[in-house]
């Protein structure tokens, strides 16, 4: 029974592929916005997902965490009339091989809420499966027992704002190393507004911005890039001396887990 279990998770999952394993290598200045961030080599996060209206207009991220699902925030709002990209990189350039994927059905966490931003996950059921390419590839999602601890360097990647009072989204995709902070350490910052189902990542001369939200907060875990952090809320300026507020992906695998198995 542990096997079949073990073989229906590689299923679910993506493992099979080799998730969060990019065809194409990131390259990172200082892991070794978004707000002070750096353009990403084009193709090297092949998991994220640009999510648009009918019209074009990129209004959050997301994480393709198999062929059939992505996840991103609830509070970005996801509707089946939405649109979900994946293998962008320039929204600009009209010759990159995209994918332009519908959404069958959308589950938002039951128990997200507005006013304390608690539970932030949404799941998209795709209406067809995504192609898995060199540029198209599904991330790690953590596994509720595993850890991440303070200091670890994680990325997020997203066409946010690189700048809060900016007009417009850059559009190539723009990457951020960023430590992880602990909860009490993050409540130094935002106080009770921090839940068990948040982890911070930040503070650190960089952040997350309107944009960004529902993309990825990766960390490295066996060579492996694991989906930790679902890019959530935090500063109204996107003060990059403040820390970046995510849902935390180990507190939600197990609703992610029931809805896929469901559905």
């Amino acid at each position: 029974m542990a096997f079949l279990w073990l073989l229906s998770c590689v299923a679910l999952f993506g493992a099979a592929y080799g998730c969060g394993v990019p065809a194409i290598k990131p390259v990172l200045s200082g892991y070794a916005r978004i707000v002070n961030g750096e353009e990403a080599v084009p193709g090297s996060w092949p998991w994220q997902v640009s999510l648009q209206d009918s019209t074009g207009f990129h209004f959050c991220g997301g994480s393709l965490v198999n062929e059939n699902w992505v996840v991103t925030a609830a509070h970005c709002n996801v509707r089946t009339s939405h649109r979900v990209i994946l293998g962008e990189f320039d929204h600009a350039s009209p010759s990159e091989d995209i994918q332009v994927m519908t959404i069958a059905k959308v589950f938002k966490h039951p128990q997200f809420s507005m006013f304390t931003i608690k539970n932030d996950i949404t799941l998209l059921k795709l209406a067809s499966p995504a192609q898995l390419t060199a540029r198209v590839s599904p991330v790690c999602l953590a596994d509720s027992t595993d850890s991440f601890s303070g200091g670890l360097r994680c990325v997020t990647t997203g066409w946010g704002l690189t700048d809060s009072s900016a007009s417009k989204t850059p559009e190539k995709l723009q990457q951020v190393a960023l430590p992880l902070l602990t909860n009490p350490e993050c409540k130094q910052y935002w106080g009770n507004k921090i839940a068990d189902v948040m982890i911070c990542a930040g503070a650190d001369g960089a952040s997350s911005c309107m944009g960004d939200s529902g993309g990825p907060l990766v960390c490295q875990e066996n060579g492996a890039w694991t989906l930790v952090g679902i890019v959530s809320w935090g500063s109204n300026t996107c003060s990059p001396s403040s820390p970046g507020v995510y849902a935390r992906v180990t507190e939600l695998r197990a609703w992610a887990d029931q809805i896929i198995a469901a559905n």
